[in-house]
């Protein structure tokens, strides 16, 4: 058994772009790990790497005690012979074949049938609840049956390693569902060994042990859901994972205060790195921490009160989905119909209103010239031409 996967100094180069710099990953064995960043960051070039299917110009990657790829010393282990499973973004299934030759097509190709014994495949497709479609063809399968069937195949062979490229995004949202549940189920009952790439960050909570969150071809952070959720290491990462409201704060001689004038204390705030040390600093805050009164008196003793005008609401049944403008900052809320309903119902853009959080809320960062571009969505900016 394999104990421990390491990458090490992992560089990839296309041209003058480089998309993967210096990497350095330790997964333990039993563990899902996920990589998780836009679009251009380099998360999917780094499994490709993994799989063989892309050779690094630098960088070591080891299997436990087996080296399968090595730059100084030209080692590079191919593919097929890296034992390990893949589940593509577009199933990839071979359209000629049965699902149940598709799902057996590793068995064949490794020399494997007869080491697995009869029933593998029969055994494969009953984990991923396909087993009653074995004698159907591809083009016969709904995207979710699919995907099922792809996730079978990765594992059938029992690899050392699961290798996920994007496997929910062709899938709508109730599928999406299902199978990433599926996927939870099956890795906490066979403890296979996962990597994991999305740009999903519910995706990556729900699956993974650690999130490596990427940027530019390096981690930005490496840790656990919880402690990413509640602690991002920047700016950049705390927008990535859901953090959508940014305040620009700029240092006043008594204080913080935003760009509307508002003032801050930050003493009860979660400050990183050197921000409280410069003139300028981020802070950032979860829609859900934000909450939406008529009038700064309204503001609940403890709160941070902001001065702000109505942009927009939309009407969500139980809640209403909230636009802001304080100062120049665009923040997002989610509001109780129950509570707001009665005045959004009238309210119309432009209307003077109020925002407040706790302090214990806002996470302080220092100033980062990459993220400044970053919107009310949450949505990183990417360099254009970059790999993913």
């Amino acid at each position: 058994m394999t104990e421990r996967f390491t990458i090490s100094g992992l560089t990839k180069t296309y041209g003058r772009n480089t998309v993967v710099d210096g990497l350095d990953i330790e997964i333990d064995n039993g563990e899902f790990l996920v990589l998780l960043g836009p679009s251009g960051c380099g998360k999917t070039t780094t499994l490709r790497c993994l799989a063989g299917l892309e050779t690094p110009q630098g960088g070591r990657i080891s299997f436990g005690e087996r080296t399968v790829f090595d730059a100084d010393a030209r080692v590079d282990v191919p593919a097929h012979k890296r034992n390990i499973g893949m589940v593509f973004q577009s199933y990839a299934l071979w359209p000629h074949m049965t699902v149940r030759r598709n799902i057996g097509y590793p068995l064949d190709v490794r020399k494997l049938t007869k080491t697995f014994g009869p029933g593998a495949v029969e055994a494969a497709a009953e984990m991923v609840d396909c087993g009653a479609l074995l004698d159907r063809f591809p083009s016969q399968l709904s995207g979710g049956q699919q995907q099922r069937v792809a996730v079978a195949r990765g594992l059938v062979a029992r690899p050392d390693l699961v290798l996920f490229d994007e496997p929910l995004s062709n899938l709508d949202a109730r599928l999406r569902d299902q199978v990433r549940s599926q996927i939870h189920r099956l890795h906490r009952e066979l403890g296979f060994t996962a990597v994991f790439v999305t740009h999903d960050q519910s995706e990556a909570f729900a699956l993974g042990d650690r999130l490596a969150i990427m940027k530019s071809g390096r981690i930005e952070q490496l840790d656990t859901p919880p402690t990413v959720f509640e602690n991002p290491a920047s700016d950049y990462v705390a927008a990535f994972i859901g953090m959508a409201n940014r305040l620009d704060l700029r240092r006043a001689h008594d204080g913080w205060r935003t760009s509307a004038g508002d003032e801050i204390d930050l003493s009860r705030s979660v400050v990183r790195g050197r921000a409280d040390e410069n003139d300028t600093a981020v802070a950032r805050l979860r829609p859900d921490d934000l909450f939406l009164h008529r009038t700064v008196a309204d503001v609940p003793a403890g709160h941070v009160g902001l001065r702000a005008e109505l942009v927009d609401h939309e009407y969500g049944g139980r809640h209403f989905d909230v636009t802001v403008r304080s100062g120049t900052e665009t923040l997002v809320l989610r509001a109780a119909a129950g509570e707001h309903g009665a005045f959004l119902r009238t309210a119309a853009a432009g209307d003077a209103v109020a925002v407040s959080f706790s302090p214990a809320a806002l996470r302080v960062f220092p100033t980062d010239p990459d993220a400044a571009q970053t919107s009310a969505t949450g949505q990183v900016p990417v360099a254009v031409g970059s790999a993913s």
